[in-house]
């Protein structure tokens, strides 16, 4: 199937006012965190808004999946949480309007050991993100599988979480660890640090447990819980290969869908918390 490009609308009809700066962010792996990252993001600009995706996991995977180049990723993350580099000299711009990466390098790998005695060390990228307030609608960043100081400085500099939860057994458990460390960065470091929602991933309505995790992670948290669930999508997992987000890759297919039905649900959840 061939791709089909992704006209922007214009920002005047969605645009939510100043910048937010959301973490996409959960300790376990594989539920999801990066191909909500990358697929949330691309469909947010196909209805208007702009966006800075910060990778900010040592796989780099975010960045491959919008078609960062190795060649283009000279300064990136590791970079602008050190201090030797701007967010501004670290943007790449991708081939998606409006869409922007500061980019994974290698050398991110070793960034909680060179993070350990620097001053402000949990607010590094809090600090560099300061300086594109205002410049973009929304910034997104994709988070290690880890809680370590990368994800502390992801959770300080965010005014909120996204938190992708896989349809498994075991969800529940791992969203309330999330919960307690977001506790303690709330009591430490970012006391205005909320969820602002959570999106259920690889959602499969041929499954039964699917259905029941849905059930008891609403029943949890009620209405933090997103409408739109991603269903597990083979166009959505193909797509990365290719070095695009599911939406250039097979804009119809049910995961890309559900990304933009979830980007519509994001913008009006927004809307409502700044009415509030």
């Amino acid at each position: 199937m061939e791709p089909t490009p992704i006209a922007p609308n214009s920002r005047s009809d969605t645009s939510i006012g100043a910048t937010r700066v959301l973490a996409i962010a959960n300790q376990k792996g594989g539920v999801g965190k990066t191909t909500t990252a990358v697929n949330l993001a691309t469909a947010l600009v196909a209805v208007g808004q702009s966006v800075l995706l910060i990778d900010l996991d040592p796989q780099g995977n975010a960045s491959t999946g919008l078609g960062i180049p190795p060649a283009a990723r000279k300064i990136g993350a590791y970079e602008v949480i050190l201090g030797s580099a701007t967010i501004g000299q670290a943007t790449v711009q991708s081939e998606i309007p409006n869409l922007s990466v500061v980019p994974s390098t290698v050398d991110l790998s070793g960034a909680e050991l060179d993070l350990v005695d620097m001053d402000r060390r949990a607010y590094r990228l809090r600090d560099a993100v300061a300086a594109v307030a205002g410049k973009y609608d929304y910034v997104m960043i994709d988070c290690p599988p880890s809680l370590g100081l990368l994800t502390l400085n992801a959770m300080v500099g965010a005014d909120a979480l996204l938190v992708p939860l896989q349809c498994e057994f075991y969800a529940l458990e791992g969203l309330s660890h999330l919960i307690r460390t977001i506790e303690r960065v709330r009591e430490g470091f970012n006391p205005s640090l909320e969820i602002q929602g959570v999106v259920l991933t690889m959602f499969d309505k041929r499954n039964n447990l699917s259905d029941q995790v849905a059930e008891d992670v609403r029943g949890f948290l009620g209405d933090k819980v997103y409408a739109t669930v991603i269903p597990r999508n083979v166009r959505v997992s193909e797509a990365p290969s290719f070095g695009k987000p599911a939406l250039l890759y097979d804009y119809r297919c049910a995961g890309s869908q559900a990304y933009i039905s979830l980007a519509r649900e994001l913008i009006e959840r927004e809307r409502h918390l700044r009415a509030a």
